[in-house]
């Protein structure tokens, strides 16, 4: 093919729908997008697609055409990622992910990497959803549960982080500390949004504590560390908020089963940068005292 920008408004057509929505998404003008469709179809000598008042639709022909082009699209996009991220010197952007419950141990990390690498911009990106190394949305991530089996990627075994049972003094004064496991049927709990949260701890919870028991539910790792420090109930927080925060008392002594692997994932197209090499080096020094 001799012109990928035809193929490509061609695409984005097919993807979008019609011609106004793909000379937005291209960023051209809308009679651009018609004369490269006019264009490919005269090339190609046949209908790509079939006009309509709502629209284009792909023709049959069409359709062939556009499997192959979002395939070589979504291969430039992911080259264009790991482009990105390479380089010989530790510049740039660093793109790094992990839940969010890592962060109170993580942006220090971040920050004294920065100040030692001082070319380096950060990014730090949190959330539920995974973000895909393969397509260069992150450098390095910091995935909790299983190991991950992602295709070309780089794992490794970090730490193991710790998960403890907390209340503030304030809870404790108005409420009792529970006597063992037995009463905490008794008390009030703060607790994830989500009722089939996945994290071991969570899990643990809902087997022992009845579901009204807990009346405080948020989805935030944040709002949850502010609603036990406010007194509303008792709740998980990581081995790093328990230290930060002398108001929080544990009313149960943690267990190895509330904790979680953490690992360490690299796209093999970037795990050998200087940049990637020089954050883990730096990361595992950092976390030599941590949970492991």
């Amino acid at each position: 093919m001799d012109n990928w920008d035809e193929v490509r408004t061609a695409y984005q057509v097919a993807r979008v729908g019609t011609v106004s929505g793909a000379a937005e998404v291209l960023g051209v003008h809308h009679a651009t997008v018609i004369r490269h469709i006019d264009a490919l179809e005269e090339r190609l000598g046949t209908r790509l697609f079939q006009r309509h008042a709502r629209g284009y639709t792909p023709t049959e022909a069409g359709q062939d055409l556009l499997q192959v082009a979002a395939a070589t699209d979504d291969q430039l996009t992911q080259l264009a990622g790991r482009i990105r991220g390479q380089g010989e010197g530790v510049t740039g952007e660093l793109v790094v992910t992990s839940l969010e419950a890592f962060s109170p141990e993580l942006t220090p990390v971040l920050a004294s990497f920065r100040e030692t690498y001082p070319e380096i911009r950060v990014r730090y990106l949190t959330g539920q959803r995974l973000f895909r190394l393969e397509y260069g949305e992150a450098h390095v991530a910091i995935r909790a549960g299983k190991a991950p089996d992602q295709p070309d990627n780089v794992v490794q075994k970090f730490i193991r982080q710790s998960a403890h049972l907390v209340a503030s003094k304030a809870y404790i004064a108005q409420h009792g500390q529970p006597a063992g496991e037995d009463d905490l049927a008794q008390h009030w709990f703060v607790g994830p949004d989500e009722k089939g949260n996945r994290a071991p701890y969570n899990q643990w919870l809902a087997e022992i504590v009845p579901d009204k028991r807990v009346i405080f539910r948020t989805s935030t790792t944040r709002n949850v560390v502010d609603a036990i420090l406010a007194g509303v109930g008792i709740g998980f927080v990581g081995r790093g908020e328990l230290d930060r925060h002398d108001d929080l008392i544990e009313v149960l002594p943690s267990r190895t089963e509330w904790g979680g692997q953490l690992w360490l994932v690299t796209h093999v197209d970037l795990h050998r940068t200087t940049k990637v090499q020089a954050f883990l080096k730096h990361l595992k020094e950092a976390a030599k005292d941590w949970d492991t």
